[in-house]
C-alpha cells in the first residue's frame, strides 16, 4: 500500500512537470496582447498645439488659460518637453479615454525629419544616433512592446508651407490699405506651394510616410489586418469672407480679432488652399497602398466656432469671464488667435496662430473616440451635433 502512493505520488509530480513545461509562457504586452493603444503621429494639427487655451481674451490671458504653464510638459517628470517646441499638449485628442494614448506627433513636423535649430521628427526612420529619432521609428520601438490598434496621422500641411503663408496674409493684410489690398494669394511665394509639380512631390512625400508608418508596424511584429491607420484631414481654422465679425477696413481684423486676412484670401484658403492639402492628403492615401485606412474628415469640424466667425467672439465681447462658464464651449473661438509681436511678455506662443486650442482639440478627440468604435476603427465626417459639453468636450458627432 505504501509504494502504491508512491507511485501514485510520482506519477502526479510527472503530470505537473510536463504540464509547466508544455504551457505557453505568460505574454508580455505587445502585438495583440496587453492594454490597447491608440498613437497619434504627425503635425501640430494634432500634437496638441494651441491645446492650452479655451477661446481668447485681448484683457487678460486668465480667461481662455484652461490647462496652465504645463500644457505642454510631456517628459517622464511632467516638468519640460521630451522634444522642445513640439507642444504635445494635455488636451492633445490622441488621449480618448478608455484605451491607453501615446502622442508622437510634434508641431512643425513634414513628411521628413528636418534637424534645424528645433529638432522636428518626421514619418520615417531618422537617427542621429544620439536619442533622437523619427516617428516611426518611434512607433515601432513603442508598438514592440505595446498592443497598438490604431494610429492616428495628420500630415501634409506643413510641406505645404503652412506657417509662411500665414505669415504672408497677415504681412500683406498690415501693409496695405483696403483701398488697394496687397493679397497673399497671387503672391509667389505663395503660389508655389500649390503648382501641379509640388503638389506631385509633396502627395508623394506624404505616401512615403504613411507607408514608413506601416513599415513601422510590420517590424514591431503586426499583420496589417491587425491595427488601422486613421487619416485626418485639416480643419478650416477661419471663415470665408462673409463669415468675419470684423470688416477688412482699418487693422481691428488682426489687432483685435487676431485674423489678419483680406476677404479675398481668406475665399482662396477656404476655397483652394485647404481644398487642395485635403486633396492631397487623400490622393496620397491611395497613393501608399495601404488597405487598412480610414479616412477621418475634419474640413467643416469647426465651422461655427472659427477664429473671427460671427458666431463667437473674445471673452470680452460676449460678456464671459472664464473658459469654466458653462456656454464657453458654444460662444468663444475653437482656434487660436494669429500673434506677432504681441507674444513678448505673454505665455503665448507664435507658433500656436491658427491651431485648434482647447476647446477644438477635445472636438476632434470626441470623433477619434467614436473613429476608434470600441476596437473597429472607423472613418467618417467630424461635425458639431449640439450646445454645451458632454463628458467635458464639445458635443460631436462621427458620420
Amino acid at each position: 500500500m505504501r509504494r502504491s502512493r508512491r507511485v501514485f505520488a510520482l506519477s502526479l509530480t510527472s503530470a505537473a512537470l510536463i504540464a509547466l513545461l508544455t504551457a505557453p509562457p505568460a505574454q508580455a504586452d505587445g502585438p495583440g496582447s496587453g492594454t490597447p493603444y491608440v498613437v497619434s503621429v504627425g503635425d501640430s494639427y494634432i500634437s496638441g498645439e494651441a491645446g492650452r487655451w479655451a477661446g481668447s481674451s485681448n484683457n487678460s490671458e486668465t480667461p481662455a488659460d484652461a490647462l496652465g504653464a504645463h500644457a505642454y510638459h510631456d517628459n517622464a517628470s511632467g516638468t519640460g518637453e521630451a522634444i522642445e517646441r513640439c507642444h504635445r499638449s494635455k488636451s492633445a485628442e490622441i488621449f480618448i479615454g478608455g484605451v491607453g494614448g501615446l502622442n508622437l506627433a510634434c508641431s512643425g513636423a513634414r513628411a521628413v525629419t528636418s534637424s534645424g535649430d528645433l529638432f522636428k521628427p518626421g514619418l520615417d526612420f531618422f537617427d542621429n544616433g544620439a536619442g533622437r529619432i523619427g516617428q516611426a521609428k518611434a512607433l515601432q520601438q513603442f508598438a514592440t512592446t505595446h498592443n497598438v490598434k490604431m494610429v492616428v496621422a495628420s500630415i501634409g500641411g506643413n510641406d505645404f508651407g503652412f506657417a509662411d503663408i500665414v505669415t504672408r496674409c497677415v504681412t500683406n493684410f498690415l501693409t496695405s490699405p483696403s483701398w488697394y489690398p496687397d493679397y497673399c494669394k497671387d503672391d509667389s511665394s505663395v503660389t508655389a506651394n500649390f503648382t501641379a509639380a509640388n503638389v506631385t512631390a509633396v502627395r508623394a512625400r506624404i505616401a512615403t510616410g504613411f507607408q514608413n508608418v506601416r513599415t513601422a508596424m510590420r517590424n514591431a511584429g503586426y499583420a496589417d489586418n491587425a491595427w488601422t491607420l486613421v487619416v485626418q484631414t485639416y480643419p478650416s481654422p477661419i471663415p470665408a469672407a462673409s463669415g468675419f465679425r470684423y470688416g477688412q477696413s482699418g487693422f481691428t481684423r488682426q489687432s483685435v480679432g487676431g485674423c489678419g486676412f483680406w476677404n479675398a484670401d481668406a475665399d482662396w484658403a477656404n476655397a483652394t488652399a485647404l481644398t487642395t492639402i485635403n486633396a492631397s492628403v487623400r490622393a496620397a492615401i491611395t497613393q501608399s497602398g495601404l488597405a487598412n485606412v480610414r479616412t477621418l474628415e475634419l474640413a467643416s469640424a469647426f465651422n461655427g466656432r472659427r477664429l473671427c466667425e460671427k458666431t463667437v467672439g473674445l471673452y470680452e465681447e460676449v460678456g464671459l469671464s472664464s473658459w469654466t462658464q458653462p456656454t464657453a464651449v458654444d460662444r468663444t473661438e475653437w482656434v487660436n488667435q494669429i500673434r506677432t509681436v504681441t507674444t513678448a511678455g505673454s505665455n503665448y506662443y507664435i507658433q500656436e496662430s491658427l491651431h485648434p486650442n482647447y476647446w477644438g482639440q477635445l472636438a476632434v478627440r470626441s470623433c477619434v473616440r467614436q473613429s476608434y468604435n470600441a476596437g473597429t476603427p472607423r472613418g467618417g465626417t467630424c461635425s458639431i451635433t449640439g450646445t454645451g459639453l458632454q463628458n467635458g468636450e464639445p458635443r460631436m458627432f462621427l458620420s
